[in-house]
């Protein structure tokens, strides 16, 4: 089975779908994922494609042009004070172009609330046909693969999955060991990335690493063929690369370029199909 790779939004933000649909085809992807629910910080732009019924167009034209599908959207984050039915529109509007993921990550510390509001986003969720991707987020509350799982298991909803991000597993220091236990069934895609050998003490350091500096593959200390040797031979491998500099001086194309050309030139010195 050949590997399929998909282009995360998140460092061409500010492309809009169908940008990153034609992006993604120049650069040779199979899929994008797109942030299409708004996050509530200063200067987003909005993707929404519910409301926004020319861009919904232009994006399901891009597909069609492109032969390049959306993988997933983002963000449905659960924070304090969040009520997910606010995210079925996109949903909706999801389900038109075929899409069937969707990433979530958790905001609050309130336990009891975190597991109410997940329960009830992946059963919105699956009207649609939708997986609902837990991504524990190495800087927010919940950032452990087990308390993740754990959470996981308890809705006990078969389209709550969990997404492998490698820079926020190696900073969150999750082990090899503690993958490769993980059911193969809830790993549908992951987030490939490099980072750093020396993991940042503070939240500031982290989440300048995982917003501004991601590395290629190969060029820092992750051991990324070890954890896509846990994944299962048909999960995505969705490419999350922010880096401002170098977004700044090679662009947008070439950019998304390197980071699928030197994932599969490491994947393959590495002995990872």
């Amino acid at each position: 089975m050949t590997r399929k790779y998909s282009l995360a939004h998140l460092g061409f933000l500010n492309l809009t779908p169908p940008q990153m649909l034609y992006l993604a085809k120049g650069a040779g992807y199979d899929y994008v994922g797109v942030r299409t629910i708004l996050q509530g910080v200063k200067g987003e732009v909005d993707y929404d494609l519910y409301k926004n019924t020319r861009l919904f167009d232009l994006t399901k034209q891009a597909m069609e042009d492109t032969g390049i599908g959306i993988h997933d959207i983002e963000l449905a984050k659960i924070d304090t004070g969040t009520d997910v039915r606010k995210y079925e529109p996109a949903f909706e509007a999801a389900a038109k172009l075929g899409v069937h993921h969707v990433i979530s990550s958790i905001w609050t510390e309130d336990e009891a609330f975190a597991f109410e509001q997940f329960d009830r986003l992946c059963a919105i969720a699956a009207q649609y046909d939708i997986n609902v991707a837990m991504e524990p987020v190495s800087f927010a509350p919940l950032h452990y693969l087990q308390s993740t799982l754990e959470l996981i298991k308890k809705v006990n909803r078969p389209n709550a999955k969990l997404l492998v991000d490698t820079l926020h597993f190696h900073m969150a220091r999750i082990s090899l060991e503690e993958l490769a236990e993980v059911p193969k069934e809830l790993l549908d895609f992951a987030h490939i990335c490099d980072g750093p050998s020396q993991i940042p003490a503070d939240k500031a350091g982290l989440i300048h690493y995982a917003r501004d500096e991601r590395f290629y593959a190969g060029e820092g200390a992750i051991d990324i063929a070890s954890m896509v040797k846990c994944l299962r031979s048909d999960t995505v491998l969705s490419l999350e690369l922010p880096h401002t500099r170098r977004i700044s001086d090679l662009g947008h194309f070439e950019h998304a370029r390197r980071c699928l050309a030197t994932c599969k030139t490491y994947l393959g010195q590495h002995g990872v199909e």
